[in-house]
């Protein structure tokens, strides 16, 4: 295809045809990779049935760990086949009742993604900011770009709870705040089919603000539209233009509609089936707790760990994986 002298023709389609290609290739050398380590211990492991060389055991056995951890890492990688897993993600986070507390909690949790986000080497745009009125953030709109950003992050959708000595409360008492997270797979043009009345939507200009730097400029930029049969609205800031912002904002819309048609066709499923969603919006999927010990756990796994700090910092790998593999073994029975 990309030998094709008409393939130019569409950028758009083009450059998704050369991502997929790269993807491709990363996973061909990847499985490449682990095949001629895996080639090398076993040679290791020949000799050391010739000779009993300690250091070479030794060798050979932290090789093994590592070879493992790779290899699970890897196999992850291809267990994310949904249809929109290897897409980029949306993740807009809200706080809770609670004013400041709750908005630090977002801004908190902002903090946490981000870190995340840059250890994976995902790209981050924020695409909508709103501070807090003292502190923190009263919503915030990322988009996280790279290859399986969804596939990971839909793990994080739900509502999270902080439990800690509030900094904002003279009197040092306990608090027990609340913000949610929400991720949607963020759709190409090339993927969906979305059509949007004009007479179905309201565009609102405003001056971007938020956090300094790129948020913020001087002329009514930030784009907000609201989509009346649905209620939806979505904002974006973080382009210098207007049009762009309208773009941006345009495509953030279709990706919300499309996750809409999908989430009722799968409730109408799981209606014809009997299931019941065990995770819906609004559910408590993990806490994190500062005092009166330190504990981070999800509900839904039970994985837990006491090194807040730590996950704070981002370390929330452990947490994601254990969802995917319960879903991955969910649906293979």
């Amino acid at each position: 295809m990309m030998t094709d002298p008409s393939f130019w023709d569409d950028q758009e389609k083009a450059q998704d045809i050369i991502d997929k290609n790269n993807v491709l290739k990363s996973v061909v050398n990847a499985y490449s990779a682990l095949a001629s380590k895996l080639e090398d211990m076993d040679t290791t492991r020949t000799l050391l049935l010739d000779e009993d060389d300690e250091d070479m055991k030794q060798d050979l056995e932290q090789s093994v760990q590592a070879f493992k951890n790779e290899l699970d890492q890897f196999e992850l990688q291809l267990l994310l086949d949904g249809p929109y897993d290897a897409n980029n993600a949306i993740i807009e986070l809200h706080p809770g009742a609670g004013g400041t507390e709750s908005q630090d909690w977002t801004n908190m949790l902002l903090r946490m993604y981000q870190r995340y986000c840059e250890q994976k080497g995902f790209n981050i745009e924020i695409a909508d900011y709103l501070p807090g009125d003292e502190a923190g953030v009263k919503s915030v709109t990322l988009i996280v770009k790279g290859h399986n950003a969804y596939g990971y992050l839909k793990a994080e959708k739900g509502v999270h709870r902080l439990v800690r000595i509030s900094p904002f409360d003279s009197s040092g008492r306990r608090h027990t705040s609340f913000a949610s997270c929400d991720v949607i797979p963020q759709f190409n043009n090339t993927e969906i089919e979305i059509d949007i009345n004009p007479d179905d939507i309201t565009v609102d200009t405003f001056r971007a603000s938020g956090a300094g730097g790129q948020h913020i400029n001087k002329t009514e930029s930030a784009i907000r539209i609201t989509h009346h049969p649905t209620g939806i609205v979505v904002n974006n800031q973080n382009e210098r233009s207007q049009i762009k912002n309208r773009e941006a904002a345009m495509k953030t819309l279709k990706s919300k509609l499309y996750q809409l048609k999908i989430e009722e066709q799968e409730q109408e499923m799981a209606e014809i089936r009997g299931e019941q969603k065990e995770i819906g919006w609004g559910s408590q999927i993990r806490s994190y707790v500062f005092h009166p010990y330190a504990m981070v756990k999800d509900h839904r796994t039970n994985e837990e760990t006491a090194k807040v700090d730590a996950v704070m910092d981002g370390d929330i790998g452990s947490f994601i994986e254990a969802y995917l593999r319960r879903q991955m073994d969910r649906s293979d029975n």
